[in-house]
């Protein structure tokens, strides 16, 4: 089985078209080795899985070919336990940052505005 197509039914990505990026980016892992989205998974293989969620350590327990509910996505892989404590410390970290965000007021003014385009080099 394709390893784009199990990270989709595993609910890892939303499309298998988005897993297949991520395999080219380089953000999937089999065995330590950058994997590309045609390489074959099998039961007991150490994937290391980035996305939008974190980074994910898991073994590959089952395979399916077919996207189902996130209960049955949830039992085709285990997450090490490090994987877990990493996430949640991030998330954690995150969650910390937001309280020291300063967020503007409003709007922008005009020169506020010039700024940020003279800043950003488009002008």
């Amino acid at each position: 089985m394709r390893i784009d197509k199990w990270l989709w039914a595993a609910r890892f990505f939303k499309t298998r078209a988005q897993a297949a990026r991520a395999c080219e980016l380089g953000r999937i892992q089999s065995s330590g080795q950058p994997a590309k989205p045609a390489r074959p998974v099998r039961i007991g293989d150490m994937l290391r899985v980035t996305n939008e969620g974190g980074e994910f350590q898991a073994e590959v327990l089952l395979l399916s070919e077919v996207r189902g509910p996130a209960s049955v996505a949830q039992t085709l892989y285990r997450e090490t336990e490090a994987s877990k404590e990493q996430r949640l410390k991030v998330a954690a970290e995150r969650r910390a940052m937001r309280q020291f965000e300063e967020l503007p007021a409003g709007r922008p003014s005009k020169r506020d505005r010039r700024r940020i385009i003279q800043f950003r080099g488009r002008a």
